[in-house]
């Protein structure tokens, strides 16, 4: 890891603030890239807060969050963060032949309408950069309003998650690497 997580007893007061706030909520704990922002006070402050929102209270139920979770995960090759949300993606209720087939950066077959729109929004935001009318159109039958906003907040804000955890080198204690070296082909459309 490139940024050594900091001591409580080496935090400053707004460092020490938001470490008590994210440690008294449903995280918990302060880990992976939690720790390194809070190298950042105000990023810290701020992404934990909208992470917060888009773990726990997002309109898409967990099933389809953590399915999107997983997809920007795989996209972005971020060990971290796939071992923890492929695990909770399970509990969910996402198949494990759906989470295999992600990892092995092949489309799933079986999704559901809801999944399969998710899975082709997100594929297409990622490599094209954008979204057709014809897609949001499809997308938006499928989710509807507060749900596509969502999705969209999610999949930025695991966006930079993935980034934070690549950048620094975030590994998870039951992983060799923070990456997911063996999966570096890119994922199917």
């Amino acid at each position: 890891m490139r940024l050594k997580n900091l001591d409580y007893s080496d935090m400053n007061q707004a460092q020490k603030k938001i470490y008590d706030d994210i440690t008294s909520g449903p995280r918990g704990s302060v880990r992976g890239p939690l720790a390194i922002w809070m190298h950042r006070a105000g990023l810290a402050d701020k992404a934990q807060s909208l992470g917060a929102y888009c773990r726990y209270s997002s309109s898409l139920e967990p099933l389809l969050s953590e399915f999107a979770i997983c997809l920007i995960a795989r996209i972005w090759g971020s060990g971290y963060e796939w071992k923890v949300h492929s695990k909770i993606a399970i509990e969910a209720g996402v198949t494990k032949d759906i989470i295999q087939s992600i990892s092995q950066g092949k489309k799933p077959s079986h999704m559901s309408e809801e999944q399969q729109a998710i899975y082709e929004f997100t594929m297409k935001l990622n490599t094209d950069k954008k979204i057709s009318d014809e897609l949001y159109k499809k997308t938006y039958e499928s989710l509807g309003k507060d749900r596509i906003v969502d999705l969209v907040g999610i999949l930025g804000y695991y966006t930079l998650i993935s980034m934070t955890i690549n950048v620094f080198g975030v590994q998870h204690s039951e992983m060799q690497s923070p990456y997911m070296d063996e999966l570096e082909s890119e994922i199917e459309i």
